[in-house]
């Protein structure tokens, strides 16, 4: 079984808020931040590191915003995510797994994602009262 975790990343822009999406070179699609957790890290731990990791910027975690399954060439994929809130400017973010990191309004990121199952975790977002520490 293959553990992952990773984030719903939000900022506020012009009053609107939008959320983070990857473009990733292996796999030529767009995703949300994600990756498997390493030895000893907490499902938060990890989804704190790989959305930095992926997006350039910290983060603070939010509420719970859902898992996913599905069969990887693997073997079978848990992924956990969490709502999270963008802090100050980004930093590198890993080039040579992530092509581009983009900023959608919520619209946009269910057009633009590649995948049903993360299209579902942002169309459930029912707005700013999710970020609420």
């Amino acid at each position: 079984m293959i553990l992952a975790a990773g984030g719903l990343l939000w900022r506020r822009n012009a009053g609107d808020w939008q959320i983070a999406i990857i473009h990733r070179s292996r796999y030529e699609d767009w995703s949300l931040p994600k990756g498997k957790l390493e030895e000893g890290e907490t499902w938060q731990e990890a989804a704190l590191r790989e959305v930095r990791e992926e997006t350039g910027y910290d983060a603070r975690l939010s509420g719970f915003a859902g898992a996913v399954a599905y069969i990887t060439e693997r073997g079978p994929k848990i992924v956990r995510f969490w709502h999270m809130l963008a802090e100050g400017e980004p930093v590198a973010f890993m080039e040579t797994e992530v092509r581009e990191v983009a900023w959608f309004s919520r619209p946009e990121a269910l057009r633009q994602l590649d995948y049903p199952v993360e299209q579902a975790l942002v169309e459930t977002w029912s707005g700013p009262d999710q970020l609420a520490s």
